[in-house]
Formats: C-alpha cells, structure tokens, sequence
C-alpha cells in the first residue's frame, strides 16, 4: 500500500468530534495564481486564521470553526472552496500503474469523511437559507416598489434588460441595444449587510448546533428528514507532475468507483450532489470536498466583455496599492468594470472612477454598476445606499483631471491579443504611462498595472522612469496567459504635458 511519509501539513482532515467540541474544518481555497500571500493576509485580517499556502500555486489552506462559513464565502480573494478530508505532503507512489491506482481505490475507507461531510451539509444548508432570503426579498411588496417599472427582479428577460439599458442611459448617456444577460447576483456594500452577516452567523451556529445533535450523515445517504436518499456525486482530479504512472481521468475513474463502493452513492458527471476532488501535485495529495458550485469571482460582473478580468485578481490588484479612506481611485481602461466595481464594494471609503474610449465597454460597465445598485435595492432594507463610482467615456491619453488629483491608478492594459494589437501597444504604453503620470500626486501617487505584454512595458518605463519607479512584481496566469502585475510608485518628479517618446 502507499505511504504518506512525513509531516502532513496541516494535516487530515478534522477527526470525530468529540462529545460537545465545536466542528471545525480546514478549509482549502483556490486563488489567482502570484495573489497567494494576498489571500492569506486577507483570512488573516477577516477571520483570524493563519493560512498555509500550498507548493502547488495558486492553492491555500487555512482551518476555521465550522460556524465561520459564512464569512469565508464572503472572501473577496478565493476563486473555490473545499473542506480538506485529508493531506498528505509527500505521499508515495508506486510505480506500477495498477498499483499506485490500488492504493489510490484503498485509501477512499481509511479516510476521516465524517466531519468534512458534516461541514459540507452545513454548507449546503448555508447556501439553501441564503436561496430562500433572496427569494423573499424579491417578492417582498417593499422591493418591488423600489425596482423600476414595478418589475421584479427576476422577470423577464426584456423587461430585465429594458430596465438596465434605462440604467446605462442614466449614468453614461448613451444608447443600449445590446448585452441582454440576465443579471447573475453581485456584491454589496449597504448598510444592511452587517445585519445579513448576523443572520448568516446565528443561521450557522444553529446548523452547527443541529448537526451535532443529529445522528444523520450524508455518508448514509439520508436526508435531514430522515427520508432515503441516494447522493449522486463525482470525483474530479486535478494532477500536476511528470513522474505519475497514471492520468487524471484514471485516478478519477478508480478512485471514484471506491467512493461509489464506501457510500453507496450514484456516480452522475452533470446533476451532482457532491464533488470530490483529488489533488496531487508531485508528491502532494490533498482530497476534499467542494463547498462552491461555481467560482466566487463571477460575484460582480452580469455583462462580460471579450477580456472581462477576474473580480478575485481586481481584489488583489487593489489590495496591493493598499488604498486609504478618501482616495481617489482611476481605471481610466476600465472595460466591462470589474476593477472599479470591485473598489467600490471593499474600498467605500474612496472614491472610484472608471472610463474607457469604447462606448460599447462604458455601456457594459455602466450595466453591471446598475445591476449593483439593483442589488443594494432588493434587499429588504431601508438604509440602501449607492456605490462611491463614477463612469465615463474618454480618451486614455488625454484624461479630464487636474494633474495631481488622483492618488491610485489600477487598470488592466491591452494585452495586444483580443484586443488592439502589440504594434500599437508600443505607442499607447509610453502616452498610457505618462498621463498616469499627470493625474498622479507626486511623492505618493501610485498605480498597480496589468499586462502580458512585458517586454513593451518595460520599455515604455524606461521611457518614463523620471516619473515612474518599480515597487512590485507580481507574476500571474491570466486564462493561460503568463503575465504581469507591476506597482509603480510615483516620483516627485513633473510630468510633462507632451513627450516624444520614441
């Protein structure tokens, strides 16, 4: 049989729970892949734990009491959740093929399940209650009055996109006859969160409280009300590493037929009830269960553009600059907006502006604000408020600011892929940086930039270096693309109004 040598990280999984201890889970997270350390610090400030980041990047793994799940699917950083079953940091494989996937089906019963599937029916009992609220609220007579045209927010598809074209026009001024998405659902700042947080804590303490008391399992496959049901689950493996004898789909297949044995569960690829994931990265193995359906980071955005970014990488971008109460915060190539939008729901305290040359990118942007504010207005809450943003239409390299008056500048740059070309990219960086340069208050200013075009930034900040100093480098994958994130700090030094560069 493999063995797991060594130390184990932060270990197995939570064991049985002894008589009246609290449940508690490790939690595993995935995150933009350079944001790591970010994320850490996030859990660390929000929940108090210390975080491990992972050999396999772009993974970290913190422990909570099971009552904290509310909070931690509020964490702006994390793209998925999954609580941790077990660990092992240099498992060893055999190198036969049959027999290392042997190991892998024996391993599925030595496993400590019980706890890690008490925290996912918390979870998913979480995620029911929060399903039912919104319902609630989008019936209530009191959120339907606030909704434009008396309509609901779940109608129709046109009336939906009627209403949020009369948004766009209202904020931006310009036309919509297009981008008819539904809205998905985004993230808030008003003041009834903090009362919503206090439901979802008292909510899960009581499922903690339950679930402690009660004698069902989801390893039984029985319902909370005792009725007989078959859980359909599926195991999905992701495997990193040039020295296994096997493929994922092979380790997902066995391991998977062991689980189906264990449980008595029904394999179904589709309509799942539970995901099981298998991890292994080298020598590293970690097996969990997936508290997230899909990724957090699609919280914000309901219009989506050709390079709509990430709001889990705008969080780390923003974060990186480290904003303060009253700062003025540009996107001047703001695209559909989810760096801006991301600013203004963690950062209220600053003032955000967004802007681009694209109309059609305004109008999705301006869409997704609306769809924000919809938001804010469907809860049932008297003390709703706006959002600190501002979007415009403008030219990048000719912005309509005092120079000075801006103190962060955080914007994803054209790659010169999807959008624009690199020959372009060549005149645009240079003009880009030194209007940033302008707007930015000297001494203190600083900008967080993306980009996957490296070599002509760094050119361009050669060109510009009496205004503009490294900090930082971040190094990312933007959908399988190896880029960049720089912070730059601004010097004392005057920004020219005109400059040939080249």
């Amino acid at each position: 049989m493999a063995e797991a040598a060594g130390d184990a990280g932060l270990g197995p999984g939570p064991g049985p729970a002894q008589e009246g201890a609290e449940l508690a889970a490790v939690i595993g997270a995935t995150v933009p892949t350079g944001f790591e350390q970010t994320a850490a610090e996030e859990v660390q400030e929000k929940l108090g734990s210390a975080s491990r980041i992972s050999r396999d990047r772009g993974k970290i793994y913190f422990a909570v009491p099971a009552r904290s799940l509310p909070q931690v699917h509020r964490l702006r950083s994390v793209d998925n959740l999954f609580v941790v079953v077990e660990e092992f940091k240099d498992y060893q494989f055999k190198e036969n093929k049959e027999d290392a996937l042997k190991d892998l089906e024996g391993l599925v019963k030595k496993l400590p399940w019980t706890d890690p599937l008490k925290v996912w029916e918390l979870n998913n009992s979480l995620k029911k209650k929060k399903t039912k609220r919104k319902k609630h609220n989008l019936q209530s007579p009191a959120s339907k009055e606030k909704l434009n045209d008396g309509g609901e927010e779940g109608g129709a598809d046109q009336k939906d996109t009627n209403d949020q074209e009369d948004c766009a026009q209202s904020i931006v001024g310009v036309a919509s006859s297009q981008d008819t998405e539904k809205p998905q659902g985004v993230a808030s700042q008003n003041g009834g969160e903090e009362e919503e947080e206090d439901n979802e804590q008292l909510n899960a303490r009581d499922e903690v409280q339950a679930s402690s008391g009660s004698s069902t399992k989801a390893g039984d496959g029985q319902t909370a009300e005792g009725e007989a049901k078959v859980l359909k689950f599926r195991v999905t493996c992701n495997r990193a590493g040039d020295k296994h004898s096997f493929t994922s789909n092979e380790a997902a297949r066995d391991f998977g037929g062991a689980v189906q044995e264990h449980f008595q569960w029904k394999a179904d690829m589709t309509n799942f009830d539970v995901e099981v994931l298998l991890n292994i990265h080298n020598n590293e193995v970690v097996v969990g269960i997936a508290l997230t359906e899909e990724s957090l980071h699609r919280r914000n955005i309901t219009h989506f553009g050709p390079t709509t970014l990430r709001s889990t990488l705008a969080y780390g971008m923003l974060r990186l600059c480290d904003p303060q109460p009253t700062d003025i915060i540009v996107d001047p190539m703001c695209g559909t907006g989810a760096i801006p939008i991301e600013g203004a729901a963690e950062w209220p305290g600053c003032y955000h502006i967004a802007g681009d040359n694209n109309p059609q990118a305004v109008k999705r942007a301006a869409n997704n604000i609306c769809s924000l504010l919809r938001k804010n207005e469907s809860k049932d809450s008297s003390t709703a408020l706006g959002v600190p943003l501002d979007i415009i239409q403008w030219d990048i390299c000719n912005l309509p600011l005092r120079p000075g008056s801006v103190d962060i500048v955080v914007t994803d740059m054209p790659f010169g892929k999807r959008i624009g070309s690199k020959k372009k990219n060549w005149d645009l960086y240079p003009a880009c940086l030194m209007e940033m340069g302008r707007i930015c208050t000297p001494g203190t200013g600083r900008a967080v930039l993306l980009t996957q075009d490296k070599k002509c930034f760094a050119k361009a900040l050669s060109r510009v270096g009496h205004i503009w100093r490294r900090a930082q480098t971040v190094w990312v994958n933007v959908g399988g693309l190896h880029a960049a994130v720089y912070l730059l700090r601004r010097t004392w030094e005057r920004a020219e109004e005109r400059r040939s560069f080249w």
